[in-house]
């Protein structure tokens, strides 16, 4: 009997030892080293500091602007007060001059200072600051020459052809060297031409293209030279000088009357 108690009691010892192995396996272990650690990094309790509350300015949602600092801000202010510069040189130029001319007859010719620069209406920058000589004409009228002071900027000039009135008619021999034929000359302000049945004595010539011009009364001739070198000697068919005075002196004021126009010979 009693050995049957000895038995039973190791066997209820064996039984309740397997349950608490069991229910040991089965709790997740906590390893010391682990525990210790965390103890030991743990922060010291402190109150907690409230977060600001969310603001536009210091939170900007995506698309907003970020405001300029004072440095962007006044580098900004410099380069809107920056001066435009002059394309292609980086620098503006202080010494631009933008000079106007028209007159009233379209299509006069601009010289300034003997220079051809261009027709009227004309605008033209390739003219410095300073003192110019202006000479405006045009074919049939009185030429025009102005003194000019410019300064950087614009400048208009309006001129005002006077028409050179000129219709003269004289009949002439032309002395040769051996002979002599007759004709008759015709001046106006476009030019001056003779005409006659001698082809070969024919000419045609514009008022200021003539070389030489001249009368000489105690003679009773008329002197002409083309441009081309060929020279004429004209005599009245009457043998009245004074017919070939009063040709020559309406011809050469009308050709006075134009040279004003005209640049200065170099």
């Amino acid at each position: 009997m009693t050995r049957r108690v000895l038995i039973i009691f190791l066997a209820g010892v064996v039984i309740l030892g397997s349950v608490w192995a069991v229910l040991m396996l089965g709790r997740p272990a906590t390893p010391v080293e682990s525990v210790n650690r965390d103890v030991a990094e743990a922060p010291p309790a402190t109150n907690p500091t409230p977060a600001p509350p969310a603001t536009t300015a210091s939170s900007p949602s995506a698309g907003t602007p970020t405001p300029a600092r004072p440095a962007e801000l006044r580098r900004r202010a410099a380069a809107s007060e920056a001066p435009v510069a002059t394309a292609g040189t980086g620098l503006p130029d202080p010494d631009l001059v933008t000079l106007r001319v028209d007159s009233d007859v379209a299509g006069a010719q601009v010289f300034v200072d003997r220079n051809f620069v261009g027709q009227t209406p004309l605008v033209t920058t390739a003219v410095k600051p300073g003192a110019h000589r202006l000479n405006v004409s045009a074919p049939g009228y009185e030429g025009v020459a102005e003194s000019l002071e410019l300064a950087p900027g614009s400048r208009d000039v309006v001129i005002k052809l006077r028409e050179v009135k000129l219709a003269a008619t004289l009949a002439v021999v032309h002395k040769h060297r051996l002979g002599s034929c007759t004709g008759q000359l015709v001046a106006t302000p476009q030019g001056i031409r003779y005409d006659t049945t001698d082809k070969g004595d024919q000419f045609q010539s514009a008022l200021l293209d003539l070389e030489t011009f001249e009368v000489d009364y105690l003679e009773k001739n008329l002197r002409l030279k083309t441009k081309q070198g060929k020279r004429y000697d004209f005599t009245d068919p009457d043998g009245n000088p004074d017919r070939l005075f009063v040709f020559h002196r309406d011809v050469d004021k009308a050709r006075e009357r134009l040279k004003k126009g005209d640049p200065p010979a170099q």
